[in-house]
């Protein structure tokens, strides 16, 4: 078994609860400023995510919840409908990130400065686009923290999105490192079923989206990362004596055959 020797972060939900008050709200904004009246409530966001990427929701919306849709002349096709839709989205959403409303979620900011300290390599492999990930970057632990991170894949870099395991497979090549000397994290089905057909060994904390979610497969399931003031509660598996994710732990569940 290879050493462990770097960390690969999902982004939406899992270094950040971004999607129920950070896209959701969003996407809501661009449906108002187009005039189509529509309105994507928590509830129904939450069937949305079933799929990976705000195109893709889009187009799961249009063609699951209105039969009568009809496309404007000036779109060629849905896809196109899509594609500027979602831009207006993420003006909103980077604009969100900005004004500081989305944070990281506990733990988070912790975890990554002591791996940074023990010389553990940084990525990143996510659906959501590469300015969501530097805006959010930016706006919860500064610009430089960009450079921390040796690889950002995101976004269309891959044609197939998650559950395919490319992003995190392009984000390996990209490192020249093999999955046994990796850990990744995740938050959702979509997200661990990518990180595992990549045969990376995972670690999840739920949100309020997922956590009902089948994570069979994943080296633990926390509700957080925690902090040593606030502990995790642990959902699947076994944390040891470790009360808050740390680099220590993280090391030992890289260790489990």
């Amino acid at each position: 078994m290879s050493k462990l020797e770097a960390l690969v972060f999902d982004v939406d939900g899992t270094l950040a609860d971004t999607e129920r008050d950070g896209h959701r709200v969003a996407f809501n904004q661009a449906f108002d400023e187009t005039g189509l009246g529509w309105d994507w409530t928590v509830e129904l966001y939450g069937e949305l995510l079933q799929v990976t990427g705000g195109k893709e929701r889009i187009t799961l919306y249009v063609e699951k919840f209105l039969e009568d849709f009809e496309l404007d002349e000036q779109y060629e096709d849905i896809a196109e409908f899509a594609a500027r839709l979602h831009k207006r989205k993420t003006h909103f959403y980077l604009e969100l990130l900005q004004s500081g409303a989305i944070p990281l979620r506990p733990g988070v900011e912790r975890l990554i400065n002591e791996a940074r300290e023990a010389g553990l390599r940084l990525a990143i492999s996510t659906t959501t686009t590469p300015d969501n990930v530097t805006y959010l970057l930016s706006a919860t632990l500064g610009k430089e923290s960009i450079d921390w991170f040796e690889v950002i894949a995101a976004g269309d870099i891959v044609p197939a999105k998650k559950p395919a395991p490319d992003i995190y497979t392009w984000a390996m090549e990209q490192m020249n490192i093999s999955p046994d000397a990796c850990l990744a994290f995740e938050d959702s089905l979509n997200g661990v079923k990518s990180s595992l057909a990549a045969d990376l060994k995972t670690l999840i904390t739920v949100n309020g989206y997922t956590k009902d979610d089948d994570f069979t497969g994943a080296v633990l399931v926390l509700d957080q990362y925690g902090e040593p003031d606030t502990p995790f509660k642990v959902l699947e598996g076994d944390a040891g004596d470790f009360s808050h994710v740390n680099v220590a732990m993280l090391k030992e569940l890289h260790a489990r055959g």
